[in-house]
């Protein structure tokens, strides 16, 4: 029988965006690659780490995306840090842009995967926290993490 076609494995995390930010909204939107990059994403290897979104002209890109070059493809490799185009529907861009537009707020990639044989992406609309935020973050993550804890040695 095979693979599951619309099995999903995830290449690329963007751990820090949920530490330096609250997600508001997420989004999976699709991106627009070339054919070595798509073979270098199978290899597993892609950084998202210090990405983002930027709107020019209507249309979304994708800045700051790390995808190495694959070495087979020879003189037809493509530029590892190249802006990349991401795909949604007209309204959805619309509702973006206007949001980060008034609200200040921005958006970040958060994960990177493949959906079946489409590489996605998974975008959240964040809002940037405070140095006090994180330290109150982290200091919950931590209180819930020693109370089960306690709860399984009982």
């Amino acid at each position: 029988m095979g693979k599951d076609s619309k099995a999903v494995r995830v290449i690329a995390e963007n751990r820090k965006a949920r530490h330096e930010y609250d997600i508001l909204e997420r989004l999976e939107v699709g991106l627009v690659l070339v054919g070595s990059e798509v073979k270098s994403l199978r290899g597993g290897k892609g950084n998202i780490a210090e990405a983002f979104v930027k709107f020019i002209g209507g249309e979304a890109f994708l800045v700051d995306c790390h995808v190495p070059p694959y070495p087979q493809a020879g003189q037809f490799n493509h530029a590892p840090r190249r802006q990349r185009k991401l795909l949604a529907k007209r309204a959805e861009l619309d509702k973006l842009a206007e949001k980060v537009q008034t609200k200040g707020l921005a958006i970040v990639p958060l994960k990177l995967l493949f959906r079946g044989a489409w590489v996605k992406v998974e975008l959240g609309l964040a809002r940037g926290r405070k140095l006090h935020d994180k330290r109150h973050a982290l200091k919950a993550k931590q209180d819930k993490r020693e109370m089960d804890r306690a709860m399984r040695q009982r």
